[in-house]
């Protein structure tokens, strides 16, 4: 047997291994559009777990260990990855409750309850996934109770059978097969069982990797760029503008390595017309005169100057505020509500110009936790409230949100902005909740979504060949074709996005393009597609995606 201050160390150091390992996990997806990574999204919802445990003492039993982590994995689960995860771990609570020590049968339980309960959580599940993996290992786990008492020993057998089936997933998913890679989830669950182990065969907790070096900034979003910075305050402001460049060909890298001078966590993207700058620096006003030596300031966006410790103090106050009060239930004033889950200054406007009483910051690369979601339903001042996560890799969060909330709580299955405002716009506040779901519903279901973004990855995907950094087009959800041009690309999707019935088209526009280029799709859609078409602009600011495109 093993005790609960040995359980807590081996789910930290899970925790600590997989964190280590996230993009060796995220480099196994093989759909090559930009999104919540596997290896990311587990990995922040086991630390979630971690930071719980660190505070429960050596004496502790095994129950609360499994319990205390439970909650907490549940709570900061993110994307479908995640919720897998932390279903298979509540299994580990309900099979230890009660216990003081962790054997064998105990955890052979605990297993086979964590994977009835991801199945079951999973509308279709898809054989050679984490759920196969995962099977696998409890079912192994019910064998080796019958020859061991030893937890190492039959740990040890269980790790080897996950990780042995974990290897026969590349010939289970024909996608999996073309690329030569194993399931990323199925990775990700082998790196925290064996991590596990370690700890369970006497080993100490593993420590965390050091960060890695700030590649070159020559990646395609500079939003992607900025974020993988350390997040330890050298500098006070962080300072970010764009300028229009006086020539088109001013050197930006002059620019940048002026701003190394004087900062760190520089950023420095241009093309023909524009250089975004993004440092931290105790000096910004040296920084803005710089650049006026290569262009103009522009006004939208706004320059921006931050004070970094003073938002630090702010967001510690803040996390530990919520922490010690939670979210306050919100006194219902009506009788329906929405949650939208949404990224981009101008999509939140527009959903909460819709109706929407929280707007969840998040979408797809942003997965938002089961926590957020949670929060968000509380603050709705309504009796019910409608949730539209308008990605697919977040219906599961929600789905897991509605069963730890205080509310009457249903999920719309809104795969994608479009579908999430025309449910949105269907909403009937004469009607009750029946009607309205199955209104709601039919609307969302006639929306035809077409998405342009880029190739995050090189990748062998329904048979495209494609390279990094190509301009990819989704047809609802499904890779169409890729291009090299975002507006030919955007023409060409828009066409076979419409039927003869199509009355609508409207072009959501995100953060990395400009009004200007917007504008120049839009009046070549308009002199392309038919005069009974009118082809709306709308600024959604969104990451990601260079157009979010509805056709109705």
């Amino acid at each position: 047997m093993i005790n609960g201050c040995v359980l807590r160390d081996a789910y930290i150091s899970a925790a600590v291994t997989i964190a280590n390992r996230k993009r060796e996990v995220d480099e196994l997806n093989v759909y090559p559009v930009p999104d919540g990574d596997t290896g990311t999204n587990m990995s922040m919802t086991m630390g979630n777990a971690a930071a719980e445990l660190k505070r429960l003492p050596d004496s502790s039993a095994a129950s609360e260990v499994a319990s205390t982590a439970a909650s907490a994995l549940l709570r900061g689960a993110r994307g479908n990855s995640g919720v897998i995860l932390s279903l298979l771990f509540r299994g580990f609570a309900k099979g230890l409750s009660g216990q003081n020590d962790v054997s064998c049968q105990s955890l052979a339980n605990a297993l086979e309850l964590g994977v009835d309960a991801a199945y079951k959580a999973v509308m279709k599940p898809v054989e050679g996934t984490i759920l196969t993996v995962a099977r696998a290992a409890a079912n192994k786990a019910q064998e080796m109770v019958r020859t061991t008492n030893d937890v190492s020993t039959f740990w040890q057998e269980v790790c080897s059978e996950a990780d042995c089936v974990l290897a026969k997933t590349t010939d289970m998913l024909p996608v999996l097969k073309k690329a030569g890679v194993v399931d990323a989830g199925g990775q990700g669950l082998v790196i925290i069982f064996f991590a596990m182990l370690a700890v369970f065969k006497g080993g100490k907790i593993a420590e965390p990797s050091e960060k890695p070096q700030q590649s070159d900034a020559s990646a395609e979003s500079f939003r992607t760029a900025v974020s993988e910075f350390d997040e330890d305050i050298r500098f006070t402001y962080c300072t970010e503008f764009i300028i229009r460049k006086n020539e088109a060909d001013a050197d930006s890298l002059k620019l940048r390595a002026y701003l190394e001078t004087i900062g760190d966590c520089v950023v420095v993207v241009d093309d023909d017309k524009i250089i975004k700058v993004h440092v931290h620096t105790d000096n910004p006003g040296l920084v803005l005169q710089k650049a006026i030596e290569f262009g103009t300031f522009i006004n939208d966006p706004k320059p921006k100057i931050e004070n970094m410790r003073i938002q630090h103090e702010n967001k510690v106050r803040d996390a530990n505020d919520a922490a010690n009060s939670g979210v306050p239930l919100a006194e219902p004033v009506k009788e329906f509500g929405f949650v939208a889950v949404a990224a981009g200054h101008g999509l939140e406007a527009m959903f909460s110009d819709l109706g929407a009483d929280v707007v969840v910051s998040g979408g797809q690369t942003m997965n938002p936790a089961t926590e957020d979601l949670i929060n968000a339903i509380r603050s709705t001042p309504a009796n019910t409230a409608f949730i539209l996560p308008n990605n697919k890799n977040i219906i599961m969060a929600a789905e897991q949100a509605v069963k730890l909330s205080d509310k009457n709580v249903c999920v719309l299955q809104t795969r994608t902005i479009p579908q999430g405002i025309a449910a949105m716009l269907a909403f009937d506040e004469s009607l009750g909740l029946a009607e309205n779901r199955i209104g709601m519903t039919k609307a969302l279901e006639k929306v035809s979504t077409g998405l342009i973004t880029f190739a995050a990855r090189d990748s062998e995907y329904e048979g495209h060949s494609i390279k990094q950094g190509e301009i990819l087009a989704l047809d609802n959800g499904k890779l169409s074709f890729t291009d090299k041009d975002i507006n030919k690309a955007a023409l060409k999707l828009v066409r076979r996005l419409i039927k003869s019935e199509s009355s609508y088209v409207t072009l959501i526009y995100g953060s990395d393009v400009t009004e200007d280029k917007a504008e120049k799709v839009q009046q070549l859609l308009r002199s392309k597609l038919s005069d009974k078409i009118e082809v709306i602009l709308v600024n959604g600011g969104q990451p990601v995606y260079y157009y979010i495109i509805s056709v109705e």
